[in-house]
């Protein structure tokens, strides 16, 4: 129970990575807050299924107002905050010469804007205590991927912030890091086994050294990982998880 007494928030927390990250850090003993854009009450079942601790809470993490009455909801429910997961993301494909102005701002404002306001908020507060954790989620596609230019920019910025705010923050006793998932198993990437009948899919695990997709839990082990006190001199890094797929 390496996280025991702390206090975690998991944004984009209802399904999915992020589901995987909060049943994870639950599991290590984290007071989690599953926040998503939509209500999160089956994620939160599941975990106090499994005898941890977690609440819900909508949040839009585009809106900064909203944000902000994330991070407070979570220290007057829980006393305070340890751990800031900044997992939301969308994506919105499609070539460069094609993509529309509102799909390169929506993704911009929920994949790095969101993250920014969430990374901000918690950090004020950090400041305060002298201590927390931020784990930023970024991803392999911030190195360039072909349909994909505003999700690897967001991603490329993830990246940069989250290293800004490692040097920021520093001597106030807070790490901020950013994982790179791979491939991983949701509900999303299983719908891949259905196109040309399962061609889609056999192509991916043709690009991972591993041979097969990672599961939420996989990043999940790396966020409690970097969460907890044993990563206590770790800050500013970008942590691959994704089989040797990302080089």
């Amino acid at each position: 129970m390496r996280l025991e007494n702390k206090v975690a928030i998991v944004t984009g927390a209802g399904r999915g990575l992020g589901k995987g990250i909060a049943k994870k850090l639950a599991e290590n003993g984290a007071k989690v807050i599953v926040a998503d854009m939509a209500p999160a009450d089956d994620a939160v079942a599941e975990i106090q299924a499994a005898g941890g601790t977690a609440c819900a809470f909508t949040v839009d993490v585009a809106k900064q107002d909203e944000v902000q009455a994330l991070v407070q909801f979570a220290i007057e429910t829980y006393g305070t905050l340890d751990i800031m997961v900044n997992n939301a993301g969308i994506n919105r494909d499609g070539m460069l010469h094609k993509m529309t102005a509102e799909n390169w701002d929506l993704v911009l404002s929920i994949d790095l804007t969101g993250t920014f306001y969430g990374t901000q908020e918690a950090i004020k507060y950090m400041r305060s205590q002298n201590s927390g954790r931020i784990i930023n989620i970024s991803s392999g596609s911030w190195l360039g991927n072909i349909g994909q230019a505003n999700y690897a920019a967001a991603k490329a910025g993830v990246i940069g912030l989250t290293k800004t705010a490692a040097r920021e923050n520093a001597r106030k006793g807070i790490t901020c890091n950013a994982i790179c998932p791979g491939f991983i198993e949701t509900d999303m990437t299983l719908r891949l086994k259905e196109v040309n009948d399962g061609a889609a899919w056999d192509s991916m695990m043709q690009r991972i050294p591993m041979n097969y997709a990672g599961k939420p839990e996989d990043v999940g082990n790396m966020v409690a990982f970097l969460a907890s006190d044993e990563a206590a001199y770790i800050t500013s890094e970008v942590i691959n998880v994704g089989g040797g797929m990302i080089v």
